[in-house]
Formats: structure tokens, C-alpha cells, sequence
């Protein structure tokens, strides 16, 4: 039979041929490249999509390229003025509250003007493209509150288109700074921001030029204090927009700000001559650099030796001695103790093991300070047990033998745990702390019988 005859020359041809082990195994390496190269052909036909795979990174010129930059910065430049110019101008803020106004909807709650939905929608239609995008149905929910008629206020929508113009426009004029075009600002940027904006506010205009420079020193740093955690020298211009520092700022263009309001205003020129004023008095040498000696004397003076030894310890220093710049961060971070940005500046000096958290061992080595400076004044030292059952009783963390940062901020008794290890005048107040309540509440029965 033939296939007989087939089967034997097949036999005696393999027989007479035999591969090696290696010939095999390019063999089964090159039908396996084979088989999986025509299955992969066959998914191509499937989806071609990754072959076009678009362009996410583009390459920043560097410094040599000196015709790439300039063409960057014009692109740039153009680009914002384009952005601009999409914004209300403050004509047509007026003529889209002269549109609301007309089409407002009765009844007035007590004097103010409502709109309904359908007005809502007409005023959007005239007011012209610009204005598009606050005439949404998500923009209406977000303002509808309890009106029995379904109805908006108008001038919480004016208010709020008002701010996201403010928005905007304040995004342009920070971007604008933004040498690198990554959406952050360095320290440089900010001061230049800070620098050209100071002839802009008012209450700003009884500064001398001279001191120019350490004005904005002092108003850059509580961004970078507060906005740059991890130090590293830049913030993003999203970060600046959502805090509330650029709207104290600003609030120096009114002239009639009041005395109370300049005060408790970081940026305030009272605020920054307080600040700078302090440092000079402090400065006994005037070498305008601070000693720990001479930082002893901040405040009321009863910082403990302990705590002032970690500052130099861990802030930056140039030959022992403390600059301006790093005063700031330490007067930002004491008083602002409630704040978590504050509260991490102080743990890292009290974490003296660098463990991430305050063991039992940290918080007798800081309260041991306060027990000899009560010593040198007479009074009775108060027992480290005591302290530090009420330390965990008020921070209740979650491991019942470590306080971490987290748990500190948590507690929101922070402020009062630091002050009890660092400062005695801290601890006094907490200590008489019924006291100085009942003494509050007598003063304020006096007043009111008066």
C-alpha cells in the first residue's frame, strides 16, 4: 500500500537526519516566533490604536536654547492674554447686572432680589457667551437652598460669578510669574509677584522703599511656611488661589481697612514693622543675625534652654546664629499653633529620636526644663506623671505609648501640648487655666453691673 511505502521513506529519512538537541530548540523557537508574530498581526486589525500613541512629554529648552525659551515665553504670553480676554471686562459685569435685575422673580424676601430657573435661563441667553458657563443647571443647584419657589438669590450668583472672574484673572496675573510654565511659583517668583503688587495697596503706601525687601521677605514666607511642607522651594499656583493668604493680601487695597483688621492681618504694615521691629530689639549685637541667647529673650522669655537648643539644632543656621528668614518661619510657627503646618515645625523638634512619634522618654526630657525653671521661681515643681496622664488623656492616641504628629493634629489640643513642653508661661496658663476662667467671668459680671 502506498501510504506504507510513505510511512517507511518518512522513517528511514528522520532515521538517516537526525537533529541535534539544539537544532530543536531554535526549531521551536522559530515556530513559536512565528505563531505568536501572526497572532499579534491578527489583533492589528482589531485595534490600531497603539500605534498612534499621542505626545504627552515635551522636553523644556534648556538654558543654551536661548531661541527655544523666548519662543516659550511669547507662546506663553499669548496664550494668557487669550485666556484674558475671555473674562468679564467690568462693563459687562454691569450690563449682566442690569439683566438680572430685570428679570428678577416676586416676591423680594425682605430686600432681596430673587430669579427663578426659566429667568435664570433667559438672562444667560442674553448676557452673550462669556457668560455661558455660570448659566448651568449645576451652578443654579449649588445656589438653591430653602426658597419656597425654587428660586436663587441674585446677588449670590453676581457674587459668585464675581469671584470666579477674581479667580481667573488672579490665575493669569500669578501664571504670568511663572518662569518654569509648570503651574507653580518659586520663591523668586513670589517676590517679584509681592514686589510689584506693593505699589498697587493702599495701605501699604507709608513704607519706606528701604524696606521693601524685608516686607516681602516677611509676606513670602507665610506662603512657603504654610503652603510648602516638604520644603522643596515651590508652590503650586492652585495651592495659593484656594488658601485665604492672597485674600488678606489683596484686602490692603482697601483704604478704609480698620486698625483691627490691619492688626491681625500677617500682611498687614503694622504686622510686618511688628515682626522686623521684634527681631531688631532681639538682635543685642545688631550683627542682624540671632544667638540663642538672644532668641531666649523672645516673647515673655520663658522658653525653656532644652527647646531653644533643638531650633538651632535643627533650623538653618549660618555659624550658630539665626537669620531673618528662619526667625519668620519660627515666629509663623508659635504663634500659629493651632495650625498643622505650625504643629509639624514643633513635633520635628521634639522628636528628638527622630522616631516619627513622642514617647514617654521625649516628653519627661522637655518637662524636666520646665521643672527647674518653676524651681528658679520659687515655685513648687509639679510631678512629670501628672503631665504627661493629662498629655495622653488629651491627644488619646492610638497607640496608648506613642503620640505621632497625626495624632496631635487630631486632638486639636496640639497647641496646648506644646506649650506645656516648651514654654513655662504655656504651662502656668494651662495649669491656672480654671483660674483665669473664673477670674474672666468675674471681670465680665463687673461690666455688665456697671
Amino acid at each position: 500500500m502506498e501510504w506504507k511505502q510513505a510511512l517507511r521513506g518518512r522513517l528511514a529519512a528522520c532515521t538517516g537526519s537526525k537533529k541535534s538537541e539544539q537544532e530543536l530548540k531554535d526549531e521551536e523557537m522559530e515556530l513559536f516566533t512565528k505563531y505568536y508574530m501572526e497572532w499579534k498581526g491578527g489583533r492589528k486589525s482589531v485595534n490600531t490604536s497603539y500605534m498612534n500613541i499621542p505626545r504627552f512629554y515635551y522636553r523644556l529648552p534648556s538654558e543654551d536654547e536661548v531661541l527655544l525659551q523666548k519662543l516659550r515665553e511669547e507662546s506663553r504670553a499669548v496664550f494668557l492674554q487669550r485666556k484674558s480676554r475671555e473674562l468679564l471686562d467690568n462693563e459687562e459685569l454691569q450690563n449682566l447686572w442690569f439683566l438680572l435685575d430685570k428679570h428678577q422673580t416676586p416676591p423680594m424676601i425682605g430686600e432681596e432680589a430673587m430669579i427663578n430657573y426659566e429667568s435664570f435661563l433667559k438672562v444667560g441667553e442674553k448676557a452673550g457667551p462669556k457668560c455661558k458657563q455660570f448659566f448651568t443647571a449645576k451652578v443654579f443647584a449649588k445656589l438653591l437652598h430653602n426658597d419656597p419657589y425654587g428660586r436663587i438669590s441674585i446677588m449670590q450668583f453676581f457674587n459668585y460669578v464675581m469671584r470666579k472672574v477674581w479667580l481667573h484673572q488672579t490665575r493669569i496675573g500669578l501664571s504670568l510669574y511663572d518662569v518654569a510654565g509648570q503651574g507653580y511659583l518659586r520663591e523668586s517668583d513670589l517676590e517679584n509677584y509681592i514686589l510689584e503688587l506693593i505699589p498697587t495697596l493702599p495701605q501699604l503706601d507709608g513704607l519706606e522703599k528701604s524696606f521693601y525687601s524685608f516686607y516681602v521677605c516677611t509676606a513670602v514666607r507665610k506662603f512657603f511656611f504654610f503652603l510648602d511642607p516638604l520644603r522643596t522651594g515651590k508652590i503650586k499656583i492652585q495651592d495659593i488661589l484656594a488658601c485665604s493668604f492672597l485674600d488678606d493680601l489683596l484686602e490692603l487695597r482697601d483704604e478704609e481697612l480698620s486698625k483691627e483688621s490691619q492688626e491681625t492681618n500677617w500682611f498687614s504694615a503694622p504686622s510686618a514693622l511688628r515682626v522686623y521691629g521684634q527681631y531688631l530689639n532681639l538682635d543685642k549685637d545688631h550683627n542682624g543675625m540671632l544667638s540663642k541667647e538672644e532668641l531666649s529673650r523672645y516673647g515673655t522669655g520663658t522658653l525653656t534652654n532644652i527647646f531653644l537648643d533643638r531650633v538651632f539644632q535643627e533650623c538653618l543656621t549660618y555659624d550658630g546664629e539665626m537669620d531673618y528668614k528662619t526667625y519668620l518661619d519660627f515666629v509663623l510657627a508659635l504663634e500659629n499653633r493651632k495650625e498643622p503646618a505650625a504643629l509639624q515645625y514643633i513635633f520635628k523638634l521634639l522628636d528628638i529620636e527622630n522616631k516619627g512619634y513622642l514617647n514617654v522618654f521625649s516628653l519627661n526630657y522637655f518637662f524636666r526644663a520646665i521643672q527647674e525653671q518653676m524651681k528658679i521661681h520659687g515655685q513648687e515643681p509639679v510631678s512629670f506623671q501628672d503631665v504627661k496622664d493629662e498629655i495622653f488623656d488629651m491627644v488619646k492616641p492610638k497607640d496608648p505609648y506613642k503620640i505621632s504628629l497625626q495624632d496631635l493634629i487630631n486632638s486639636s489640643q496640639g497647641d496646648t501640648v506644646t506649650s506645656i513642653l516648651i514654654d513655662l508661661n504655656g504651662f502656668w496658663t494651662y495649669e491656672n487655666r480654671e483660674v483665669l476662667v473664673a477670674s474672666d467671668n468675674d471681670n465680665t459680671t463687673d461690666i455688665d453691673d456697671t
